[in-house]
C-alpha cells in the first residue's frame, strides 16, 4: 500500500529488530464446566466525526536536536524516553510520562507549549505524601536495606484518570535504587487542577498498567513483576481514603528473589500488560503479554476466572469500544477485533481456559504496541514499534487505510476526547543511537 503524507524530514533508518518473547502456546482441553459470563455490555454509539481523510503532522517535541531547519521540530529536554501519553478529561492538556527523566511533562493541547514538569523524585521532606509513612502493601518485602524506603525516584510508565478527571494516576516502573525491580514499587496520584502530586501509594513489583472502573469505585494496578493485580477502593473523593482491598494472583505468583543482573523486561512470566474494566464493572480483562491470552477477573467475586485463548499471543494492549474488544499483538504485528458479548457467552474448561477464534484481524507490522479507538468506533490507531510507523485501521472491515512514518520507535499514544488530535510517543531503543526521545502531535483530518 502506498504510504500517505510522509515526513519531509529524514528520521533515519528504522531497524526491524527481533522481539524476544516468553509467550507460551495455549493448551487445549475438551472438558467443559458451567462457568459462564454475564452479558451486559454497553454499546451506545456516539456521534461520528465523519470519514477519516489523513493524519497531518503538527509538531515533533523532542530532546535530540536543540535546533532544526524544520519549524515543526521543537526541542524539549523533559522528553526523555517518553513511554505514554494521556489527555485531561476536557482535552485541554496532555501528559507525557518520560520514563528515564523521572518526569511527567504537561502540555497545552492547543498551543503545544509545556505548562509544567511533575518530578517523581522524593526526599525525606516529602513524607506528607505517604499516608502513615507506608512503604509497602500485601506483605511484599524489600530486597534492599534502606533508612527510608520513601526516598527514591520513580520511572513513570502509564496513567489513567479517576473522579471525572480530577486525579491522574501514574505507575512507577522501578524505584531508583531497585535495578532488578524485585522490590515493591509505587504509584503517584496527581491533582489535575494543580498538576501536583497529592499522594504516593505503594504497589507490588513492577507495576505498569493502571485502569479505573467506569463506576469510579476501583483502580486496578497490574504487576508485570509477579503475575498479580492490586485493587484499590477509590469510592471516597479524598485521596488519603483510597485503600487496597484485594490482591489477585493470575495463574501463580512469581518470586522475585534475584541475584545479579536480571532482564526484567523478559523475566516476567505472564508479563501482565493491557488492562481494562468492562462497561458494566463486572469483569477486569488483563493481557498476558508473556502468557497465552487474556486473563479474566470476576470483580464481584474478586476472583481470577481463567484465560481467554485463541487470539494471537504476546498481547500488549486491550481496548473496549461500542461492545467490541480490540487487541494488539506485539510479536505477531496484529490488531484484532471481536464482539465481547460473543466471547462472554462461552464457558471455561476445567483448565481455566476459554478458546475463542472468531477474530477479525489487521496485520500492521512487527511491534504492534499501544492502540486507541475513536469514540464512534470507526477507526483504530496503532503504534507499530519495529516498523516505525503509525497505522490507521477501518474497523468495519479491519483493513489498514493509512500509514505514517514515525520517529523510531513509537510505543504510546492517546486520542484527544474530540478525536481530532493524536499524540504518539517514540521511546527509542538503546541499541539504535539517536532514536526515539520524541513526541509526535498529529491533526486528524476528516472528509
Amino acid at each position: 500500500m502506498t504510504l500517505l503524507n510522509q515526513f519531509s524530514t529524514t528520521f533515519g533508518l528504522c531497524l526491524c529488530l527481533a522481539f524476544s518473547s516468553c509467550s507460551q502456546q495455549p493448551s487445549e482441553t475438551k472438558a467443559k464446566t458451567n462457568t459462564t459470563f454475564q452479558d451486559t455490555i454497553a454499546s451506545d454509539e456516539p456521534i461520528s466525526n465523519g470519514t477519516f481523510k489523513t493524519l497531518s503532522l503538527q509538531r515533533v517535541i523532542q530532546s535530540k536536536r536543540m535546533s532544526s531547519n524544520d519549524t515543526s521540530w521543537h526541542y524539549e529536554p523533559a522528553i526523555n524516553s517518553p513511554k505514554s501519553a494521556i489527555y485531561s478529561k476536557d482535552g485541554s492538556k496532555f501528559y507525557i510520562n518520560s520514563l528515564e527523566g523521572y518526569t511527567t511533562a504537561v502540555f497545552d493541547a492547543k498551543t503545544l507549549k509545556k505548562l509544567k514538569e511533575i518530578r517523581h523524585e522524593f526526599t525525606a521532606a516529602d513524607g506528607k505524601l505517604f499516608k502513615d509513612a507506608e512503604t509497602t502493601v500485601f506483605g511484599y518485602q524489600f530486597k534492599q536495606q534502606k533508612d527510608n524506603y520513601n526516598v527514591f525516584s520513580g520511572k513513570p510508565v502509564e496513567g489513567c484518570l479517576s473522579h471525572d478527571g480530577k486525579f491522574l494516576w501514574v505507575t512507577y516502573y522501578r524505584r531508583s535504587w531497585d535495578p532488578n525491580a524485585a522490590s515493591p514499587s509505587a504509584l503517584a496520584i496527581i491533582d489535575t487542577e494543580k498538576d501536583e502530586i497529592v499522594r504516593v501509594m505503594p504497589s507490588g513489583p513492577l507495576p505498569k498498567m493502571i485502569a479505573c472502573s467506569p463506576n469510579n469505585e476501583l483502580i486496578a494496578v497490574t504487576h508485570w513483576g509477579d503475575n498479580t493485580v492490586g485493587l484499590i477502593d477509590i469510592s471516597s473523593p479524598n485521596p488519603f481514603d483510597f485503600k487496597y482491598t484485594d490482591h489477585i494472583v493470575i495463574d501463580h505468583q512469581v518470586q522475585t528473589d534475584f541475584s545479579g543482573a536480571v532482564d526484567r523486561d523478559n523475566n516476567c512470566s505472564n508479563c501482565l500488560r493491557g488492562t481494562v474494566f468492562t462497561d458494566d464493572n463486572t469483569y477486569l480483562l488483563v493481557a498476558k503479554m508473556g502468557g497465552n491470552g487474556i486473563a479474566v477477573i470476576d470483580l464481584p467475586k474478586k476472583a481470577y476466572l481463567g484465560t481467554i485463548t485463541g487470539s494471537y499471543q504476546n498481547l500488549r494492549h486491550i481496548a473496549l469500544n461500542n461492545g467490541n474488544i480490540y487487541l494488539s499483538s506485539n510479536k505477531f504485528g496484529a490488531v484484532q477485533k471481536a464482539k465481547l458479548s460473543e466471547i462472554l457467552k462461552l464457558p471455561f474448561d476445567d483448565q481455566k481456559q476459554l478458546k475463542f477464534t472468531d477474530w477479525q484481524t489487521a496485520m500492521v507490522g512487527s511491534g504492534a504496541r499501544t492502540i486507541d479507538v475513536s469514540a464512534d468506533g470507526k477507526y483504530t490507531y496503532a503504534c507499530v514499534n519495529n516498523a516505525c510507523k503509525v497505522v490507521v485501521i477501518d474497523n468495519q472491515n479491519m483493513k489498514v487505510i493509512h500509514e505514517f512514518k514515525a520517529e523510531p520507535f513509537p510505543v504510546g499514544m492517546a486520542l484527544s476526547p474530540n478525536n481530532k488530535q493524536l499524540i504518539v510517543t517514540s521511546q527509542g531503543k538503546e541499541s539504535v543511537p539517536n532514536s526515539g526521545n520524541a513526541v509526535m502531535v498529529f491533526n486528524i483530518e476528516f472528509e
